[in-house]
Order: C-alpha cells, then sequence, then structure tokens
C-alpha cells in the first residue's frame, strides 16, 4: 500500500461515524413496542428482592442481582462501585387522637425522622394550613407541642406541584423542632385517598436535634382537620425510627463500549433503592428497566460511537447519595450528554432539551423520532433526574424524557407501589421513546461540546 492510499484511509478513519439512518432508528423505535426486557427487569428485581431500603442488606442483594443481571445480558465491564452513607431505619408507628373524640389514625414516618422513644409523646396539635404558615410562626411558639402541616396538591401531567408541596416535608420538621415542636405531622405529599401514608426524606438544620416527624394519607389528615374546626386536638404520637451508624450503599454500572472513546460518554440513569413500604415498582424499578431495555437495544443493532454508560444509582432516596458519588468518582471523565428515568412507567409525552449549538441538529432528529409516538417538544431545559443533575449541572448536555404524572403520585412512596401499577403498553412506549433517543446520541456525528451556564 503506498504512501496516499495510507494518508487517505487514516483520514477517513478520522471522519466522524455518519448519522444512524433515521428509517434505521425508526426500525429500532418501533421494534421496541414489543419489548419483554424492561418488565422482566422490573418484575424480576421486585419481586426477587421486595423492598430495597438504602444501606440495607436488601440493597446489598439487589445490587448483586443487577450485577448478574446485567452480566447475563451482555453489557461490559459491569461493576459496583460502594460508597458510605448514614442507615436509617423505620420502627414503631402510631398516632392517637385522645379525649372525646378518641381516635387511630394511620401515620408513616418520614425518612430521617428522629424517634418519640417507645413510650411516645403526647401534645396538643398546633395546626398549619400552609408551609409558608409555619414559617410565618414566631421562634418559640411550638414549645410543647405537635405541629400538624397541611398544604394543597393536586395532579398534573408534569408533576409540577410536587416540588412546591414538597417543602412541608423536605423543610418542615426542621423548623417546626427550631420553633420548639416535640413531633411533627404533614399531610402526605401525595394524590391519592387511599389510606396509605406517603414516606419521603426530610433534612435536618445543621445542630437541629432530629424529632418525630411524619406523614398521614390524606383521609386522615383531612379527618384531622375537621376535627380541628371542633376545637384544641391533644394527640399521642410514637414513632420510633433508629439511626444505626455509617453502613454501605453502592452504585452499579454496566457499558456498551463505543467505538470513539474521544467522542464522550452517554450516561443513562436510574436508582435502584426503593422505600421500604413497598416493593418500588414505578419508584423506580421500571426506570432501571427502562433505561436497561433501551441501551440493550442499540448495543445489539451494532456498536455505537459513542459509549453508553447505564448507571444504576444506589440510595437516591434518602439523600442521592448515589448520584453524588457518581459524579465526585467520574467528574473527570467526558460526559457527552446524561438522561434519567424516574417519574414511573406512564406514557412519555414530551421531550425537552440542554444541548450545545453544535447539537441541535441532533435534538431535531430526535424530536422527528418521537412524534410517532405521540412525543411533542417542549420548551423547558432538561435539568435530569436527580442522580444526573451534577453531570448536566457541570457543563454536560441533557436530555428528560417527560412521563406522565397524572397517577404518579397516587403511588409515589406508599405501600402501593407495586408492580400492578406497571401498565406494560406505557412501558413499552417509554422503552420506545429511549431506545430511539440513545440510537441517535450515541451515533450522532455532531461532536457534543459542553453547555455553557445561561447568564443571570
Amino acid at each position: 500500500m503506498n504512501k496516499r492510499i495510507l494518508l487517505a484511509a487514516a483520514a477517513a478513519l478520522a471522519l466522524p461515524l455518519p448519522a444512524l439512518a433515521q428509517t434505521d432508528v425508526a426500525a429500532l423505535r418501533d421494534a421496541a413496542l414489543k419489548d419483554d426486557l424492561a418488565w422482566e427487569i422490573t418484575e424480576g428485581l421486585t419481586t426477587e428482592i421486595g423492598q430495597r431500603l438504602a444501606a440495607t442488606e436488601a440493597e446489598a442483594r439487589a445490587r448483586d442481582w443487577s450485577v448478574k443481571k446485567l452480566t447475563s445480558l451482555g453489557f461490559r465491564n459491569v461493576r459496583i462501585e460502594t460508597f458510605k452513607m448514614p442507615v436509617w431505619v423505620r420502627g414503631e408507628e402510631k398516632a392517637e387522637v385522645l379525649g372525646g373524640s378518641a381516635q387511630k389514625l394511620v401515620v408513616g414516618a418520614l425518612g430521617n425522622s428522629g424517634s418519640t422513644g417507645p413510650k411516645g409523646v403526647e401534645g396538643e396539635i398546633a395546626y398549619f394550613p400552609t408551609f409558608a404558615d409555619l414559617q410565618a410562626a414566631p421562634a418559640g411558639s411550638l414549645k410543647g407541642k405537635i405541629a400538624f402541616i397541611s398544604h394543597a396538591m393536586t395532579a398534573t401531567q408534569d408533576g409540577s406541584q410536587y416540588g412546591p408541596s414538597g417543602g412541608a416535608r423536605r423543610m418542615g420538621p426542621s423548623i417546626a423542632a427550631s420553633k420548639g415542636a416535640i413531633a411533627v405531622l404533614i399531610r402526605s405529599i401525595g394524590t391519592d385517598y387511599h389510606r396509605n401514608p406517603h414516606t419521603g426524606g426530610t433534612s435536618w438544620a445543621k445542630d437541629q436535634k432530629p424529632i418525630a416527624a411524619a406523614a398521614l394519607p390524606l383521609p386522615d389528615a383531612e379527618q384531622l382537620e375537621r376535627l380541628l374546626k371542633r376545637g384544641p386536638v391533644r394527640m399521642k404520637l410514637t414513632i420510633t425510627p433508629e439511626f444505626k451508624g455509617d453502613g454501605e450503599s453502592g452504585n452499579v454500572i454496566a457499558e456498551v463500549p463505543g467505538s470513539d472513546p474521544a467522542a464522550g460518554i452517554v450516561l443513562v440513569a436510574c436508582h435502584l433503592d426503593s422505600w421500604d413500604l413497598a416493593t418500588g415498582a414505578i419508584d423506580d424499578a421500571s426506570g432501571c428497566g427502562i433505561v436497561t431495555a433501551a441501551a440493550k437495544r442499540v448495543m445489539d443493532a451494532g456498536q455505537p460511537r459513542r459509549t453508553i454508560r447505564i448507571l444504576w444509582a444506589g440510595a437516591e432516596e434518602p439523600g442521592v447519595f448515589g448520584g453524588r458519588a457518581y459524579f465526585e468518582a467520574h467528574k473527570n471523565e467526558s460526559h457527552a450528554l446524561a438522561a434519567e428515568s424516574d417519574f414511573g412507567a406512564d406514557r412519555i409525552w414530551r421531550v425537552d432539551f440542554k444541548l450545545p449549538s453544535s447539537a441541535m441538529a441532533m435534538g431535531d432528529r430526535i424530536v422527528s423520532a418521537l412524534a410517532p409516538l405521540g412525543i411533542t417538544r417542549g420548551q423547558q431545559p432538561a435539568g435530569g433526574g436527580a442522580d444526573v443533575a451534577a453531570v448536566i449541572d457541570a457543563g454536560s448536555a441533557g436530555i428528560d424524557l417527560q412521563q406522565s404524572g397524572l397517577r404518579y403520585f397516587d403511588y409515589h412512596h406508599t405501600p402501593d407501589d407495586t408492580l400492578d401499577k406497571v401498565d406494560p403498553v406505557q412501558l413499552r412506549q417509554n422503552v420506545a421513546a429511549w431506545t430511539a433517543t440513545v440510537a441517535i446520541v450515541a451515533n450522532a456525528p455532531e461532536e457534543i461540546g459542553r453547555v455553557e451556564k445561561a447568564k443571570p
């Protein structure tokens, strides 16, 4: 071979690979509408492992299960990356109205709740119709009282009320404790009227000793509000969770190696852990099924240009420990783009982007590929799920495949988060959308550079 031919061959190798033809993407997408793998993963994880509370023996079994599953599917570089975190476990949970209207209410401790001790605590209810009302309460005004924080939350397709309503859970207990409360009750951050409390993590200000904090299901919260309209209410709460020091959690990672290491990593994520009240089918075993089934379909179609990395993050529920651990371990690697499935398994209806100008054409191809699935382009910048937010915030591109939230908060963080809540048809639509998106991103000839932060 002469020198001219060698130089021509070298130049050809240096060119970007051609984009995957839209017809090929469409074929992959449509085949995914008959996918069974996402259901197989969701069913297997929720059946064979069940509840997967962070940093417990059950979560460790889930990691081992995940490694075996991902390896058997043909992914490469399958591994566990462990990290340490505080361990919290649930205890006894009782709520009783005392006096002439004596009755029991259903209650569930919030993650990171403190304990009343085995004897419980008694106190008069101090009622706050909104989180803002609690914030406005004078210092010391809750001494010896049990704070009860309500709010208004309704079902929306984009789940947009979760953030504002969630302040009562995330910060309310710490604020109430700082004002003298001996315990805190909140109206569950949810939209159903089953007698199922919605748990979820709460955070404590530095140097604030945790007190008992729990959620009432909506029927019981409204029962308490009706009682309060009739006069003062005194209650006894017995909430006895435990902090057990530091324990081990971990992230499970698997890859589809790309042909061009310099093109960056396409990170697709979900979270492996769940709350302990149910088997975590919609939150988030189905997400792990969705992203893995999509990556498998792209892998089976041929080696992509970019490496696809699957992240089944540990310990998302109590505070995104896995997502932070992943970022610290991999922040110096080149992530072309990140995306996460962590909003159940109902149909995707919108796609949002955070792309550099160099990759806008890639975004247009994704929109075209998703249109036959009933998915439209949104106008909001993609932020990623909790476990990839740090990667995107650091300048990587992001895509949000937005799932319908109309029924998500009926089951979120409750004993009702079980396999029967996953609709197989909608699950397959998710896999089809993710397959098309990952195929286009992983094979795009464009360079997906850093995304500049918007100027304030």
